[in-house]
């Protein structure tokens, strides 16, 4: 269930932000695509006399989907905004690694609450702005597709973003995230405005994109079921700390309403309102 109402700061992030954000990694498309983990030791984030992220000491291993839940202005969003580097730490350190533990780049893309698709591109033009400058045009194209047929929208690549739904819109955001094969990505409250049959099936296609390809996944978000849902690994910020370090069963069927899934969120839920 959401616990309260939910506006990432993310939102905030300008187009021009975003655009560098994808210049500044470009795709080497030739090389195959490889999960990045993560080693936070001592991250600490201050804005100002307000500190928001504590000393953080966080492994994530390459290819693990993590969830991150917490209370409004607990630092979820701050967090997210570091691993992806659109933001730098105060201090302490942020480390990008490959299975073997070998220092890693990450090559991060990041998926918002709303899908900012820009109007006056086709839906396969959308997608291939996420591969940044400098690759040959009949390879954006194909790479486009690709990343459409992923996402089960193969049949919209020529149209406007205008006539699609909005779950479609927020496939193409998916695509366009997906198309450069991250290592490591980062979901911002994705689903967070959709209908709760459309925010279903999305939960399966982020599931099943993440099994196929094998990026590291770190989600922020205010629903506990979603998160259950959809992770490996669940863990609890408060003021700015890990208050929580929760395993999800990977071999736990994924069924909503599913009894030992409950519970799990209710551990959450108890930690998230003080009653742990």
């Amino acid at each position: 269930m959401p616990v309260g109402p939910y506006q990432s700061p993310l939102a905030f992030i300008s187009d021009a932000e975003l655009d560098a954000h994808h210049a500044a990694q470009p795709v080497d498309y030739q090389a195959a695509p490889q999960p990045a983990g993560l080693k936070l030791r001592g991250v600490e984030k201050r804005f100002g006399d307000n500190l928001v992220l504590r000393g953080l000491d966080l492994d994530v291993p390459a290819g693990q989907f993590l969830a991150i839940v917490g209370k409004s202005g607990c630092g979820k969003s701050t967090l997210l905004r570091l691993l992806v580097g659109l933001d730098e730490p105060t201090g302490g350190r942020i480390e990008f690694v490959d299975e073997e533990g070998e220092a890693a780049e990450p090559n991060s893309r990041i998926v918002f609450q709303e899908p900012r698709l820009l109007p006056w591109f086709s839906v396969a033009d959308n997608v291939a702005v996420g591969l940044g400058d400098g690759v040959p045009k009949a390879f954006g194209r194909r790479e486009a597709e690709r990343a459409l047929k992923g996402v089960q929208l193969s049949e919209k690549s020529k149209e406007w973003p205008s006539k699609l739904s909005g779950g479609q819109r927020q496939r193409v955001a998916l695509a366009r995230a997906l198309v450069s094969r991250p290592g490591l990505l980062a979901l911002d409250e994705p689903l967070g405005a959709l209908d709760a049959l459309t925010r279903i099936g999305m939960q399966d296609l982020v599931t099943n994109v993440w099994r196929e390809l094998g990026f590291t996944a770190v989600l922020v978000t205010h629903d506990v079921a979603e998160a259950v849902h959809l992770a490996d690994r669940v863990i609890v910020l408060d003021e700015g700390r890990i208050s929580l370090d929760l395993e999800i069963p990977r071999d736990q069927p994924r069924r909503h309403g599913d009894p030992v899934l409950a519970e799990l969120e209710g551990s959450l839920l108890d930690t998230i309102l003080g009653k742990a």
